[in-house]
């Protein structure tokens, strides 16, 4: 939360007296974060962007990760401007070009999500999620694959992950496959809250907080503006009142 964020660093400066935080230098991340941000009509707000760092930052260190938050804190713009940017220096050394593979796992029942018997043909038919992450773990390309779970976290789907949040990264299916994850993949679940999310789930993931408050309403209307004709804009005189 915002509010907690001072008692944090306070906290942390009481542990370690005297110790500054060093400064991390991303070198062209940050040009290619601010183009991105140009390009989706978002506003280069510091906590939109530190809240970008911080989910670059968990990539690097974890497989799975939570992007959490109330509607309206900029969840899906943050995944999507760090790929865009991320792609967009994909000819340095240090980047790759990143796919996103989005899928609301509360559409489709548990048979379709994982797999199921067919009592017709009693044939193992794959499920969406064991397909999709099927095709990632094949595919040979240096490109990162994020596989993004756009809804609720809850026990009925969720315990089936903490396989593939583990170390071993292996998703484990009711047809006995056994479907081991690539230094490349990343699990991402993007949700507003965790209220019924079970403790073996949430440890074994990263996780970023983003709430709307931090952001605040000028950003948004800052972009809305610029979705408006010249001389409509012009004519309101809203940008100097800013």
């Amino acid at each position: 939360m915002k509010d907690d964020i001072p008692l944090f660093e306070n906290i942390i400066i009481d542990l370690f007296p005297g110790v500054s935080k060093p400064e991390v230098n991303y070198g062209d991340l940050m040009s290619a974060i601010s183009g991105s941000c140009k390009h989706f009509n978002l506003q280069e707000h510091p906590m939109f962007i530190g809240k970008i760092l911080q989910l670059y930052d968990t990539t690097q260190v974890r497989h799975g990760l939570m992007i959490v938050g109330p509607t309206g804190g900029g969840k899906t713009s943050n995944y999507k401007v760090l790929q865009h940017a991320m792609s967009s220096l994909a000819h340095q050394e240090m980047f790759e070009r990143v796919h996103v593979d989005i899928m609301n796992p509360k559409s489709i029942t548990m048979g379709q999500l994982y797999g199921f018997v067919d009592p017709q043909t009693t044939e193992w038919i794959d499920g969406v999620l064991a397909k999709l992450v099927l095709d990632c773990s094949k595919d040979e390309s240096p490109d990162k694959r994020w596989v993004m779970f756009d809804g609720p976290v809850d026990a009925l789907w969720i315990e089936n992950m903490n396989t593939v949040l583990d170390d071993n990264k292996k998703l484990c299916l009711n047809s006995g496959q056994i479907i081991t994850l690539t230094p490349r993949m990343v699990m991402m679940f993007e949700v507003e809250d965790l209220s019924v999310a079970s403790p073996a789930t949430v440890s074994r993931c990263g996780m970023v907080y983003m709430e709307p408050v931090s952001i605040g309403l000028e950003p948004y209307f800052v972009s809305w503006l610029n979705t408006l004709p010249p001389r409509v804009a012009d004519n309101a005189n809203c940008k100097k009142k800013l």
